[in-house]
């Protein structure tokens, strides 16, 4: 099937065989056309954008590709036969003041339902496909229907759009069909507030869901709603009204990062310059009075700014480069005019030595002023940062590529340091960036993954099976341990999911799916790897065979569209997983802009009534069908259920039969949904409530959060 955006760069070859005024096929019947005075008019709306009342309005042109009349004085007759289609745009539309689409309509004799219905625009934004049915019309006289498409349905974004497309969704007799009094009426307070069932109900398709409250229920670590911290962005009020609970003092340039100046440099991200930056103590008060625990990553590279002016390439030094710093004109970027790397001058250039006794003061110095306030606020300290890619991101200090052996002593060594200076502290490593950190070191990376001598070296096991393993020797042998969690990150690596910014449907759906990589043995990553990730139960196995009793954890994470719907569906469904894995903390990089729809992936979870409501603090097993997904939790009583349902489809309403039978009757519950489109969270009417269950309406593109009170408590237990 063409898409729409395809068609239209087909115009000129459509023009050609169809035009506005072209005759009907041969052998097709011409219907008893009524004028538009006897045709029964929908209710009276205030109109903001007349289309096409008997005739094309003022501004509005017919970029249809099916044959048709639109001769003035009569509606329009459109054949939409071959999977014909009727384009009417108007360049520059005022879109922000629309309302709903009405328009009236007269289908051939002894058809059903077959048009679909968009707005469209020459911007990437993807538009959803609206089937008209059921919930769209209304009969009016002489078999004409009167159509209405509500405005949230046709641009649940908000985004712009100048044109309106009509066409068959299935093939259909060549008959005429006829349509008048196509326009917009004026958006409305009532029309933007409202969320109406009975817009997805008369389409919805039934679901078997089912939550297991005799099951055991597993405790919920409350550090997976974490966060990640930049300090250009510190103050932006939205980390603190994400209801996150964690901060992580992480990324690149905190491997540089110098505790005693409060410098660092900024290594490959920003010409490799020192800066000044906002202290680790600010941060840690920051977060404490929040009423949220850091996490601190804690350099091991063995080199940190000397202050907060110098730079590795200076111009000076090296001449003309690739870049220069717009507002720093000796800063360069290491890269020769014509290409290629420069080499870096000595590593004292910009920096100082960093050895493991420096970092050992760091940590003694936060347990002092910990020990004076009667606080703990650190609860992990990280092992530096993606070290396998150091050569890259800090390639002027770094120019060898690191090994299996070298990571494993440099975690021994500064591990050590911090459980000398912090008995209690949890240490979690080796924070590696993506799939082949995972399996390879540096020294693998740059003599060719096929050849991967040091892997080959090390029993040919990947490297964090190895280092998991090795780690654990070292506390048999010393009884030193060095490390609590086993730390990765994860970034989706399909094209324009994490990276991009494109909001096609294409990416849009690309990016749903790429959540299954954290979870699902059948789902082959589109990108690259074209493997099964299954990076959870993965990690959990690696912990188990090489190092039992480490926790997991994800230091990074983000599945991108922070600006479309897809990315708070990608957010609340990855909040879900770590809760259902029992992941010990995760940290989203950074955190969701201001206002933006990825914030509702942990309003979900964090405050979803808008008066503190939560996930609670034991997930109890739930399954549901392919395209949805379902998490539940139960507080320690086992009387209060909260439960988050998500759909993925963009099309397809969900009507999720909700078994209940193992947790007993229900006293009561409320809903809320997010929608595409929509700002926040909104009371949803509740579907109803039966014996052994729940019914529930999921519209598209949605998460709807369950608050359920039971009338007596479910059998299920608590453990670990």
């Amino acid at each position: 099937m063409i898409a729409e955006r395809g068609l239209l760069t087909l115009l000129a070859a459509a023009l050609a065989c169809c035009s506005c005024t072209r005759s009907h096929p041969k052998g097709s019947s011409e219907p008893a056309v009524l004028p538009p005075s006897q045709a029964a008019s929908p209710s009276h709306d205030e109109i903001a954008e007349p289309i096409f009342q008997a005739g094309l309005e003022e501004g509005w042109k017919d970029l249809g590709w099916c044959p048709r009349s639109t001769a003035p004085g009569g509606p329009a007759q459109l054949h939409f036969a071959n999977w014909g289609g009727w384009i009417l745009a108007k360049p520059g539309l005022a879109w922000q003041s629309l309302g709903d689409l009405r328009f009236r309509m007269k289908l051939p004799a002894g058809e059903g339902d077959f048009l679909e219905l968009r707005v469209e625009s020459s911007t990437a934004t993807s538009f959803p496909r609206i089937k008209i049915g059921p919930q769209h019309r209304s009969g009016i006289a002489d078999g004409w229907l009167d159509i209405r498409v509500h405005v949230d349905e046709l641009d649940p974004d908000n985004a712009p759009f100048d044109r309106v497309i009509l066409r068959a969704f299935r093939e259909i007799d060549d008959e005429v069909t006829l349509i008048d009094g196509v326009a917009f009426t004026k958006s409305s307070a009532e029309s933007s507030s409202r969320l109406d069932p009975a817009r997805y109900t008369a389409t919805a398709q039934p679901a078997k869901m089912t939550i297991s409250c005799d099951a055991k229920a597993t405790p919920i670590s409350p550090l997976i709603y974490g966060i990640g911290y930049l300090p250009l962005n510190d103050d932006s009020a939205s980390q603190w009204a994400l209801g996150a609970t964690a901060r992580r003092w992480g990324g690149n340039s905190s491997s540089r990062y110098n505790w005693e100046i409060s410098a660092w440099n900024l290594d490959a991200d920003w010409f490799f310059e020192n800066k000044d930056t906002p202290s680790y103590a600010k941060f840690l008060s920051a977060d404490a009075s929040h009423g949220m625990a850091s996490a601190v990553t804690i350099p091991m590279l063995g080199w940190v700014a000397k202050d907060t002016t110098s730079v590795s390439f200076p111009i000076s030094s090296f001449g003309a480069q690739g870049k220069t710093d717009p507002y720093n004109k000796e800063a360069g970027d290491g890269i020769a005019p014509g290409g290629g790397k420069l080499t870096p001058g000595p590593a004292t250039r910009s920096s100082v030595a960093a050895p493991p006794e420096w970092v050992k003061r760091w940590v003694a110095s936060i347990v002092a002023a910990d020990a004076a306030s009667g606080t703990r606020r650190v609860r992990e300290y990280i092992l530096d940062n993606e070290p396998m890619l150091w050569t890259q991101t800090h390639r002027d200090v770094r120019t060898e590529p690191l090994g299996y052996d070298e990571l494993l002593d440099r975690t021994i060594q500064y591990g050590t340091a911090i459980r000398q200076a912090d008995p209690q502290a949890v240490i979690a490593g080796p924070a590696e960036w993506g799939w082949t950190g995972y399996l390879y070191s540096g020294r693998d990376g740059a003599a060719g993954y096929t050849l991967r001598p040091d892997r080959r070296a090390h029993d040919d096991q990947p490297l964090v099976e190895w280092y998991l393993r090795k780690l654990r020797e070292h506390e048999q042998q010393t009884g030193v341990r060095v490390l609590d969690v086993f730390d990765l990150h994860f970034y989706p690596q399909a094209e324009n999911v994490y990276g991009g910014r494109p909001t096609d449907s294409k990416t849009a759906d690309l990016r749903l799916r790429s959540t299954r990589a954290l979870w699902d043995p059948t789902y082959v990553d589109e990108s690259w790897i074209k493997e099964a990730v299954r990076l959870l139960p993965r990690m959990k196995e690696w912990v188990e065979k090489n190092y039992p009793g480490r926790g997991i954890s994800l230091g990074e994470w983000n599945f991108g569209g922070e600006d479309h719907v897809t990315g708070a569906l990608a957010t609340a469904e990855a909040l879900g997983r770590f809760a259902q894995y029992g992941v010990t903390s995760a940290f989203y990089w950074t955190h969701p802009p201001d206002r933006s729809p990825s914030i509702q992936g942990f309003v979900a979870y964090r405050n979803f009534d808008g008066k503190g409501a939560r996930f609670l603090d034991w997930y109890v097993p739930a399954t549901s069908p392919a395209g949805a997904s379902l998490f539940a939790s139960r507080d320690e009583s086992g009387r209060h259920l909260v439960v988050v349902a998500i759909n993925m489809s963009s099309e397809q309403v969900v009507a999720a039969n909700i078994d209940l039978g193992t947790c007993g009757p229900v006293a009561s519950y409320a809903a809320y949904s997010y929608v595409r489109g929509r700002s926040g969270f909104l009371p949803w009417p509740a579907s109803a409530v039966r014996p052994g269950g729940l019914d529930q309406v999921l519209p598209p593109w949605s998460i709807t959060v369950l608050d359920v009170q039971l009338a007596r408590p479910m059998t299920g237990s608590l453990g670990h």
